[in-house]
């Protein structure tokens, strides 16, 4: 009978393990999610930039180019940035009784 005690203690102790790794995967995850949007939204803006600053350095081109790459790096910001939430919230949301194997995205 002391060794069913055991035997429960040393279950427990292990799904304490198992659940303190499961949460710490999820913190990970979750800090590589936000370092992803991050990265994705400041990229296309600073990509709009450089482009830009070519265009003013090289071409010669007004200030002005800075403001339009300014509002489309924006623009692509958004939409990279919306991206990135629709797939997350795809990925956690199961699937609904859609058993069509004929998916076309």
């Amino acid at each position: 009978m002391s060794d069913d005690k055991g035997n429960q203690g040393n279950t427990n102790q292990h799904n304490n393990q198992r659940n303190k790794k499961q949460s710490t995967v999820q913190i990970l995850g979750n800090l590589v999610l936000i370092g992803q949007l991050g990265l994705s939204v400041i990229m296309p803006l600073l990509l709009c930039f450089f482009i830009c600053y070519l265009l003013v350095s090289r071409l010669g081109a007004g200030q002005w180019v800075y403001i339009i790459g300014f509002i489309l790096g924006l623009g692509a910001s958004f939409m990279t940035a919306y991206k990135v939430y629709l797939h997350e919230i795809n990925k956690q949301k199961p699937d609904e009784g859609d058993y069509n194997s004929n998916k076309h995205y």
